[in-house]
């Protein structure tokens, strides 16, 4: 059978690097099957990384091997200029085995930030790297592929990294929900130019289907009244509200798009981390838009 291995970097795709990992590859897997999740993540924004592997992950088959090369070079004690500096924390390349697929990257904070509440069937620090500091140099491709390799080809983690409890936790930014108003944030703008929030189905719903509410971004600058079940529910070039195929709160313009006329994060004026709030009340219109305050 083939292997399934997806490739998410902050390398970008002007330089080299994708086509050398790419190659490294297969070289010693000649007949897998890469994929590739999104090379564009912000550099060394773990967070992001995080969020494009948990909007596709479920999408591929048990024993997939995803390398996650974001912010990727490990810090360890003996490549540290510094020795002694205070609070130093080392963290390694490792291996996140969950729902039985394979995820490998430098302890930075991607695991936590990809796993939420969830618990992992395992987890290994590749602690042998004290052996091989060169892999420090181009981690992703010196450590992260051969790992990746190693597991391909059969190999079990236990037998090659150490077992460990505890990973890092990247900051994220979760939804404050209150009686009558959830207040969340842009947590992704996609190539469209759609403000994609932390806002799920699942908080919206425990406020139950028949209650109106409004939709606020931008401050009070814009609203919406009413989630639509697809983009082309409205007319071309008006805004609309989704929930998108990962269950998130989306807004965007119907056909509207960067490369286009514009994206509903150009024509709003809208950014990454900029607040997104359902206020859920009787008159449930843009009539109550004064009652907003960030």
């Amino acid at each position: 059978m083939m292997q399934i291995i997806t490739l998410t970097t902050d390398a970008g795709l002007k330089d080299h690097y994708v086509a050398s990992i790419k190659a490294s590859l297969y070289r010693q897997l000649p007949n897998a099957v890469l994929i590739d999740v999104s090379h564009d993540i912000r550099p060394f924004d773990s967070s992001e990384a995080a969020f494009q592997l948990r909007s596709c992950y479920t999408d591929f088959p048990d024993g997939t091997i995803h390398i996650i090369g974001v912010d990727s070079e490990p810090k360890i004690a003996e490549a540290s200029i510094e020795n002694n500096q205070q609070n130093f924390s080392p963290n390694y390349p490792s291996i996140l085995v969950f729902e039985n697929q394979y995820f490998i990257a430098t302890d930075n904070g991607f695991f936590g930030a990809f796993l939420g509440d969830k618990k992992p069937s395992a987890f290994y620090n590749y602690l042998a790297i004290h052996e091989h500091l060169e892999m420090l140099r181009f981690t992703t491709k010196t450590c992260l592929v051969p790992l990746a390799i190693r597991i391909a080809k059969g190999e079990k983690a236990e037998q090659f990294c150490t077992a460990e409890e505890n990973f890092k936790k990247s900051l994220l930014q979760n939804p404050i929900i209150e009686a009558l108003s959830i207040q969340g944030h842009v947590i992704h703008i996609d190539s469209y130019g759609n403000l994609i929030s932390n806002i799920t189905k699942e908080d919206f719903d425990r406020f139950g289907e028949n209650m109106p509410f409004t939709i606020y971004y931008h401050n009070k600058t814009y609203h919406l009244i009413k989630i639509s079940p697809t983009y082309n529910s409205v007319i071309l070039g008006d805004k609309v509200a989704i929930f998108n195929h990962a269950g998130l709160l989306e807004i965007a313009i119907n056909q509207g798009a960067n490369k286009g006329n514009g994206g509903a994060d150009r024509l709003f004026g809208v950014r990454k981390g900029d607040i997104i709030r359902v206020d859920f009340e009787p008159a449930g219109s843009h009539k109550t838009i004064n009652t907003l305050a960030f």
